[in-house]
Parts: C-alpha cells; structure tokens; sequence
C-alpha cells in the first residue's frame, strides 16, 4: 500500500477508505503471521499494534443510526481487538490466523456490496459520510 498520497486518498469515499482500511489490516494480519513464524517478535508486535489501530479507525467510523449491524461490528472489532492483543503477548500466529480468517470475511462482504450498490447509494450516503470522513487518517 506504500502507493497511497495524500491526493489519492482524499479523492476516496468513505466506503472506498474502508475498504481499504480492510486491506491493510489484512496486510498487518499476514506479516505478523510470517514475523511470527520467523520468530522475529519486534517486527510481529509492530504489525499487531498496526492492526489494532486499524479497528480502531474502522470502530470510529460506525454510524449507529444505520442500524444494528453497526453494533454488531463494533462488538467484532472489539473482540477481534483483545484476540490480537492476545496474540501479540502470546505471539500466536493460530490467534492472528483467526482475526484475519474474520476480516477476510468482512472485507470479502464489504467489497460485494460496494460493487453491487456502490451507484445507486452514493449520492444517498455523501451527506451522511461527512462525520466518518472526518476521522479516516492514513498511515505514514
């Protein structure tokens, strides 16, 4: 993702950041797998920790007025959140495996539904995004 600029982002829906919100923490979840398989703990803390951010900022981004579904996404993260913690004290690639079984899932749900109504809901959802667009950081 080292090809992300600022212009480049800030030329993105919030449903786009998102998905790529998905995309780099399935990134975080892969290398920090491959660190701890190495054994190479500094590198592994560094993606965990990375991953964890990655929740966050898709936590923040909920709207709770859409509707249970958000709730219900933010108990994931939440619980996808302590698993990496776990993960990263333990250094248990089976954990990590877990969360990005988890996020695959969510990503995979969330890329369909973009290509699907992606047309037909953006001028719907731009007025709403505002608050989301807001507190979407990119990484350095």
């Amino acid at each position: 993702m080292d090809f992300l600029t600022e212009e480049w982002i800030y030329q993105k829906n919030s449903q786009q950041l998102t998905a790529l919100l998905y995309e780099g923490l399935i990134e975080c979840l892969e290398e920090a797998i491959t660190a701890i398989e190495q054994k190479d703990h500094w590198r592994a803390n560094k993606q965990l920790q990375k991953g964890n951010d990655i929740l966050h900022r898709l936590g923040v981004g909920l709207r709770y007025d859409a509707g249970i579904i958000a709730h219900q996404l933010d108990a994931l993260y939440n619980y996808m959140a302590d698993r990496l913690i776990e993960a990263n004290m333990k250094k248990d690639a089976k954990i990590v495996r877990e969360v990005l079984q988890l996020t695959t899932t969510i990503a995979t749900a969330w890329n369909e539904a973009l290509k699907s109504g992606a047309s037909s809901t953006k001028t719907a959802l731009k007025p709403k995004t505002a608050a989301y667009e807001q507190f979407v950081a990119y990484e350095e």
